[in-house]
């Protein structure tokens, strides 16, 4: 095996890289989502696996996780999207084992010098000081407070949160402070944490989405290899219900001729076991994200991957991705409006969406701290 370097080009829409490289990599890369692992866009060289003819590839060992500590400054990431009802979240971990081709943040790992593909699902970080971190921002006087997301980024309940436990610890200092809270994942081992979330219900600090992208097994085993199967996410959906947390069902992403026939099945499927809240979002391909979702579909489902390509373009303005706020989210163009007024007749003839419950920040309080003198009034 010999590694080629070679300048990166700017990519083109939606190049399907059938090059050797790509096919040795899939090799290596069993039971993950991505089919390469280019390097990322800011590195001055690309590096490509070639077999030399020695057939020194079957020598590779296959691509392990690895977690690598870190120890940031700040824990809470402050955003001013319009198109996101939140303005801070906090992410405990970077990269996500989970492996879904079409993640949105897979681009993030660039930014640590490695690669979009293969590395984001491998190769994690863990920020080991974020409850401390934590405790101490919420302590700041200053602070004003305001539901944080938990898992907008990468999923808070990948597995390697069985290890560390980071999102646990993360709830129970929110839930000492009475501040509110909203997670996202595609885990059932979000139920695990049952006791904390029934609690924080309790007090209207807490909401639990959980994305569910396809209601087929064999689909979601293919597109999302290392999340939990539908039925398990069904099940997290119904036994948080049962235990008086509110709840949302994410139809996300919906990939037009993929899942997109699946729209009123799920949201049927989640209002069956409780879920009175849902949402969508159409698929967005960002950066990196466009070819390894592309390298993904060729190999994955090669009788429709120029359509499915087709009317993505045409929810993005004929372009692989649009990052306009007011149209990530949903598109544009007479399929993407289709999409949009399939959810909408399908939330109102179950009822969904009728009453959203919001979280409240009347609770918040700042325990007092250790040296710190208590007030006389």
């Amino acid at each position: 095996m010999v590694t080629v370097h070679k300048q990166i080009r700017p990519s083109l829409g939606f190049e399907n890289d059938t090059t050797e490289a790509v096919r040795l990599a899939a090799k290596l890369a069993r039971g993950r989502g991505a089919r390469s692992n280019a390097s990322g866009r800011y590195e001055a060289l690309s590096r490509q696996l070639v077999d030399d003819g020695w057939e020194s590839l079957e020598e590779l060992p296959p691509f392990k996780t690895t977690v690598i500590a870190e120890h940031p400054k700040t824990i809470l990431i402050r955003n001013s999207s319009p198109d996101i009802s939140f303005d801070r979240s906090i992410n405990p971990y970077r990269g996500c084992e989970h492996g879904c081709s079409y993640c949105y943040a897979r681009p993030t790992h660039a930014y640590m010098g490695l690669s979009p593909g293969l590395d984001f699902e491998t190769k994690l970080f863990t920020k080991l000081n974020a409850p401390e971190l934590l405790r101490g921002e919420l302590s700041d006087p200053a602070y004003q407070p305001q539901t944080i997301a938990l898992g907008a980024n990468t999923d808070p309940y990948q597995p390697i949160e069985r290890q560390y436990r980071l999102t646990r610890q993360i709830l129970e200092v929110l839930a000492e402070f009475n501040h509110p809270v909203g997670i996202v994942t595609k885990s059932a081992l979000v139920v695990r944490d049952l006791d904390i979330l029934q609690e924080m219900a309790k007090k209207r600090l807490v909401k639990v989405a959980v994305s569910v992208t396809t209601l087929d097994p064999k689909l979601a085993r293919a597109m999302e290899p290392r999340a939990a199967t539908p039925g398990k996410r069904l099940e997290a959906l119904g036994l948080l219900a049962a235990a008086g947390i509110p709840t949302t069902v994410m139809v996300a992403p919906i990939i037009p001729a993929l899942n997109d026939s699946e729209i009123e099945k799920i949201l049927a499927a989640a209002h069956a076991v409780g879920t009175r809240e849902a949402g969508y979002v159409l698929l967005r391909l960002p950066l990196e994200v466009k070819k390894i979702f592309s390298e993904w579909l060729t190999a994955a489902r090669p009788d429709r991957a120029a359509h499915v390509l087709s009317l993505i373009r045409q929810t993005r303005d004929g372009k692989a991705n649009d990052a306009t706020f007011g149209r990530r989210m949903t598109g544009t163009g007479p399929y993407a409006w289709t999409i949009g007024r399939r959810f909408e007749l399908a939330c109102s003839r179950l009822g969904i969406n009728r009453d959203k419950i919001r979280l409240s920040t009347d609770a918040f309080r700042r325990p007092p701290q250790p040296g710190e003198q208590l007030p006389l009034f």
